[in-house]
């Protein structure tokens, strides 16, 4: 099965961070994430974060520091999700995929329902 790589972004918009709700229709239902998407032919990892974003939710961003990457298998695909810190910069946020969207602090990202490939993200970026 062939790994599909795809970069996701813990912005801050000041000190909370944004997570984004999968909507009913996406694979993974309902599910919480960071929002990202998947890296196109010819695309590096920070450029394929900042189109990402931009078109999922119409804001610009800052990319701080490269997380650890997961590999994650999900039932019938298999993922490398490449996570960064990043920082809100410009933009009204519109969410054109998502179904919902939080802006909320480390210790109220704990209680959100998230798919599992970005669970290790959210572990390593809590001890930060």
């Amino acid at each position: 099965m062939k790994t599909i790589p795809v970069t996701c972004a813990i912005i801050q918009f000041g000190k909370k961070v944004l997570a984004v709700q999968r909507s009913e229709t996406m694979k993974l239902p309902l599910k919480w994430e960071f929002a990202g998407g998947k890296i196109e032919s010819g695309e590096s990892e920070i450029d394929c974060i900042k189109r990402e974003i931009f078109e999922e939710l119409n804001i610009q961003i800052e990319v701080k520091e490269r997380l650890t990457p997961v590999i994650h298998q999900y039932t019938d695909f298999k993922i490398k999700l490449i996570p960064f810190t990043a920082k809100y910069v410009s933009g009204e946020l519109k969410l054109k995929e998502h179904s919902n969207f939080v802006l909320a602090s480390k210790e109220e990202l704990i209680n959100l329902d998230w798919a599992e490939a970005d669970l290790p993200i959210l572990k390593e970026y809590l001890k930060t």
